[in-house]
């Protein structure tokens, strides 16, 4: 029988080996066992699911209607990229809240590799230990509730001085209709504004509306870098989709993309080394009583710190230009879109001037404070940022893990669009969803809803870590720059036609045709000098 035991010995240890690794290897893939997406039809071989997407259609709109017919959850291919979109109030609570660390990375996209700084700019860049510590000094250092309060004083003075320039731009015009109003290009005035407000916060300057011709020339320039900061960050090139053509550039968009990072650069280098210039003219003790701007705060926070392995003027730089360029464009597209509709909906035009005229009057201008006495106004941005949010499809998410969302298997690496516009209208969420209602958010039902991202069908700001750090300073310049500009000025549409909304791809969903209106002033002239 001994001439057996080896045989036998043999045996066991294959049996045993077979044994231990069937159960690793059903142990390892337990997730994998789960379902996953239901899966978009239509996929072209390499281009996967683009040609869908490059119609005149604005994705959101085509992807909402594909989960119409597949479901709140499905899967699609972005070239040879997976990835999943997620269209319901439920699966973007779970999302963002017990998946929220899973799906907090951004994909390496050609406009983050090209305008992000080499990584510096946290709001574009990967998840990771920089990304925490950065996103940890924003949130703390630059944009809390005190330092937003702090930079109160900047939002009135710009909101008031946008007034006062577009009332005397109304004196100088002679080509005033019948009823004494003139022609606005308010695309023009609410970049201008934003701009402003935003440069002035953040690095304590301000371009437009002056007379000096230098300056307009730099507020252009600024102007054109940002608008083409956010508009090549929103667009999928072919490198994108599939990694081996993106040598070609179709389009010259790699190009296009460094010039717009040299531009942004050279600017950004010339605030901050004039704040290289302030700091030092100050180090003799003298006390400076003046709101201090967000990169001269950075100057000293950063002073002496190693935020993994970064070079702390690139990361003062990346920073200030992403708060710039995210809060100025967001604003004045947000600004662009609520006037257009209140203007192709009067009765909300009309009742926005009772509730300012009942609570503050025409004796002084709207102020700050007043604006948690002004429901209504805050109704018709919160409508606005419903039906227009300034991000339909928030910024591209990447799984850092296999995970499980709603019940389906997530592999690693696979790309999520939470598509809120698709949420913002779900009729089983908003009762006539497509049509434009702010009396809603004044109902018992829907009051207590806010854009914080606590709210999971309304997240024009998306939710969780990477939600907008700057929502708070945004929206308590948009509602004092709605209140004033309305309060202040008579409007009306130059025609008979409803106004077009049709927008423009990129990363934020701005209106395709310049917003055009006529306007006139509301209050007795002194007002305005004030």
């Amino acid at each position: 029988m001994e001439f057996l035991f080896p045989f036998v010995n043999t045996t066991t240890l294959l049996l045993t080996a077979l044994l231990f690794f069937t159960f690793y290897y059903i142990k390892k893939n337990t997730n994998t066992r789960k379902p996953e997406p239901p899966k978009a039809a239509g996929g072209w071989p390499i281009v996967g699911h683009l040609p869908l997407l490059s119609g005149s259609e604005p994705p959101f709109i085509t992807l909402g209607r594909l989960a119409d017919k597949y479901g709140p959850i499905y899967s699609m291919k972005l070239g040879m990229h997976k990835a999943v979109v997620v269209s319901s109030k439920e699966l973007a609570k779970e999302l963002f809240t017990a998946k929220d660390l899973a799906v907090s990375d951004r994909p390496e996209l050609t406009a983050t590799k090209h305008l992000g700084y080499n990584g510096a700019m946290f709001a574009i860049g990967r998840y990771g230990e920089y990304w925490r510590e950065m996103r940890k000094m924003v949130m703390v250092e630059l944009l809390s509730n005190r330092q937003v309060d702090l930079l109160q004083s900047v939002r009135t003075s710009e909101a008031e001085t946008f007034v006062k320039e577009l009332y005397n731009y109304w004196k100088s015009d002679c080509n005033r209709n019948e009823s004494g109003q003139i022609l606005v290009d308010m695309n023009y005035w609410f970049g201008d504004m934003s701009l402003n407000m935003y440069l002035r916060a953040v690095v304590g300057k301000r371009y437009s509306g002056t007379t000096a011709e230098a300056d307009r020339k730099i507020a252009d320039r600024c102007k054109s870098a940002l608008r083409g900061f956010f508009h090549y960050l929103g667009l999928f090139v072919l490198g994108d989709a599939i990694p081996f053509l993106g040598w070609l550039d179709a389009g010259g968009h790699v190009k296009s993309m460094k010039k717009t990072a040299q531009e942004l650069n050279e600017i950004a280098s010339e605030w901050l080394e004039e704040h290289y210039r302030k700091r030092d003219s100050t180090k003799s003790g003298a006390e400076n009583n003046e709101v201090q701007d967000l990169m001269g705060i950075m100057l000293n926070v950063l002073d002496g710190v190693s935020f993994s392995g970064h070079n702390t003027d690139m990361i003062n730089k990346s920073t200030c230009v992403n708060l710039i360029a995210g809060g100025a464009d967001t604003s004045s597209v947000i600004l662009t879109w609520t006037i257009s509709l209140i203007l192709n909906n009067k009765n909300t035009l009309e009742k926005a001037y009772e509730e300012l005229d009942k609570v503050v009057g025409r004796e002084r201008r709207v102020q700050e404070s007043d604006i948690k006495n002004l429901p209504y106004i805050q109704a018709i941005l919160k409508e606005t940022l419903r039906l227009y949010p300034p991000a339909p499809l928030l910024g591209p998410r990447e799984m850092r893990e296999d995970c499980i969302l709603g019940g389906y298997f997530i592999k690693k690496g696979t790309r999520v669009l939470p598509n809120v516009w698709k949420i913002h209208t779900d009729p089983n969420l908003w009762p006539d969803p497509m049509e434009f209602k702010p009396e809603r958010f004044l109902s018992e039902k829907y009051k207590d809803i806010e854009v914080k991202g606590q709210h999971y069908e309304l997240l024009p700001f998306g939710s969780g870590r990477r939600s907008c750090p700057g929502f708070s300073l945004g929206m308590s310049f948009l509602q004092l720059s709605l209140a004033i500009f309305l309060q202040c000025f008579e409007i009306s549409n130059p025609t008979d036609e409803p106004i077009d909304m049709t927008g423009l791809p990129g990363l934020n969903y701005e209106k395709k045709i310049p917003l055009q209106i006529l306007a006139s002033p509301r209050l007795s002239p002194e007002i305005y000098s004030m």
